[in-house]
């Protein structure tokens, strides 16, 4: 096999290069993103970087000893079809999916359509694909809750929703602020309550808390403090919100987050016992590939994603098709879905 590495800014273009040089039958064997070279790489830049190899015709020579060394057996040929399946799943990598998440996608592409895969069958399979990942536009539940560290943007995804179910349905859905170590926080989603005419409670202590689930309207947004579960008062609280089963939790993640971090956050509150991940600040994030893949894994579907900070416009439900355009990169920063 003759190997080659290809260096460009996108992956499209990486391909083309390999099919100018290498031939149609090339097989993409690897991608990744990298820094740039020279001065784009000292701003922060990235490429692509695509290792392929051109197939050669391979033949055992004819010996003329009568004892002929023992030759190696060759390695079969990939067929078409295979060959197929790896460019699929090498583009799909080159978005941040896992290997065998990416391997699996490709496998399901129909068949007809695998060489030569245009954006759209491809965009339609990894809908089909990631579909039990997305919650789509599900009903609220009677109490929806969205933890997390601070600052991922718990209060600002809270304020987000309430608007646009405001703009939108011109229903008020009830605030409530579960986070007594910040005053500022509770303030801001007081503030927030104010503008848009919604019912707001403030809780600092378990039994506030507890009292307040109860007397709230609902639909109810819970806005708590960004602890670990396992801290003493925040373990209270989630013991409340555990006896209960009109509730329904959202962990709050930047789409920045590594992987191996934002499984180390999931660790850290799986004692509050997600349904959902809300991921914010998109606009920030070169792809969120990574944390499709953690999330697959996991079978922990996507509620939310925060595509700025402005409110309201900077939300979407995620939807197999809106997440389907994210993975893909072709999702215009701060749509609205």
């Amino acid at each position: 096999m003759h190997f080659k590495r290809y260096r460009r800014p996108t992956l499209k273009d990486a391909l083309r290069a390999v099919r100018e040089d290498l031939g149609a039958d090339a097989l993409v064997l690897s991608t990744r993103e990298v820094t740039a070279t020279g001065v784009r790489g000292m701003i922060g830049r990235r490429e692509i970087e695509v290792t392929a190899a051109a197939a050669e015709r391979q033949m055992v020579p004819e010996s003329r000893h009568s004892d002929p060394e023992p030759v190696a057996p060759l390695a079969p040929r990939r067929s078409g079809a295979e060959r197929a399946i790896d460019q699929i799943a090498a583009r799909l990598e080159a978005g941040g999916l896992s290997r065998d998440l990416a391997r699996d996608i490709a496998t399901s592409h129909p068949m007809g359509r695998r060489r030569g895969a245009d954006s759209e069958s491809l965009k339609a399979t990894l809908t089909r694909s990631l579909s039990s990942l997305a919650s789509g536009d599900e009903p609220y539940a009677p109490i929806e809750v969205f933890v997390g560290p601070p600052g991922v943007g718990k209060t600002t995804t809270i304020a987000k929703i309430a608007a646009q179910e405001r703009a939108r349905q011109g229903q008020r859905l009830a605030l409530l602020a579960a986070d007594g170590f910040r005053v500022g926080a509770i303030e801001q989603l007081r503030l927030y309550a104010d503008i848009l005419g919604s019912p707001f409670t403030a809780a600092r202590t378990p039994d506030e808390f507890a009292r307040a689930l109860d007397l709230a309207r609902r639909p109810l947004l819970v806005d708590t403090a960004g602890r670990s579960p396992s801290d003493d008062v925040s373990k209270d609280m989630f013991r409340v919100l555990s006896a209960r089963a009109d509730v329904r939790t959202h962990l709050v993640i930047p789409a920045s987050t590594p992987a191996k971090s934002a499984e180390q956050m999931l660790e850290r509150f799986a004692d509050a016992r997600p349904h959902r991940v809300v991921l914010t600040r998109l606009d920030e994030a070169d792809t969120i590939g990574p944390l499709v893949g953690l999330l697959h894994a996991r079978r922990l579907p996507l509620s939310f994603f925060g595509t700025g900070q402005t409110v309201p416009a900077d939300l979407q439900r995620v939807t197999a098709p809106v997440l389907a355009d994210w993975v893909m990169g072709e999702m215009a920063q701060g749509a609205v879905a």
